[in-house]
């Protein structure tokens, strides 16, 4: 059960009403992580600009979604690996696929390296060497992808911390964790 009450968008007022009933108009619902975010009026329209953002940017949705899978996975949030297992399902990725995106890799060279990158910008707090960026750079990534990159992992980490400590109720099919962390067990 979620540590937060969620705003429902038929009795929310105001701007968290008019950001919800724009996330409906474009989704055609409102997942309980958006709910729970909607607490914040201003962190929600935070966190659809850099949705936004991202989406218009220079990463194809596959490798987006083989990033959120990624991380996660890698931070343990249940709910962030189901919502990007159907997302991913949407953008194309096979469940193979996903299923080494969520274990930091690819079938994909280009996307793996992509996936490899993101994980370690996530794994070290974005503390990166100067070989892991070009490891990227190889792959065929430019330095607007690079940079896409990172802000596809900042806005990923921020889902998956705020879905791992609110415990947000998983309103997509559940998929679970590969390994559940001692701490994700209690």
């Amino acid at each position: 059960m979620s540590r937060i009450h969620s705003i429902d968008p038929a009795t929310a007022s105001g701007e968290a009403k008019a950001l919800l009933d724009a996330v409906r108009g474009e989704f055609g619902a409102v997942p309980n992580f958006v709910r729970a975010l909607a607490n914040s009026p201003k962190a929600l329209a935070g966190f659809l600009g850099l949705h936004a953002g991202v989406s218009g940017g220079n990463l194809d949705k596959a490798t987006q979604e083989r990033i959120a899978l990624a991380l996660a996975e890698s931070n343990g949030c249940q709910y962030c690996v189901s919502a990007h297992t159907a997302i991913g399902r949407g953008a194309g990725l096979g469940e193979d696929e996903m299923r080494l995106n969520r274990q930091g890799g690819s079938g994909d060279a280009r996307a793996a390296a992509a996936v490899a990158f993101a994980r370690a910008l996530n794994d070290n707090g974005g503390d990166v060497t100067a070989s892991e960026i070009e490891a990227v750079r190889k792959a065929g990534y430019s330095d607007a992808e690079i940079v896409d990159i990172i802000a596809v992992v900042a806005l990923n980490m921020f889902t998956n911390v705020l879905g791992k400590s609110l415990a947000i109720d998983i309103d997509f099919p559940k998929v679970a964790l590969l390994a559940r962390s001692a701490r994700a067990a209690a």
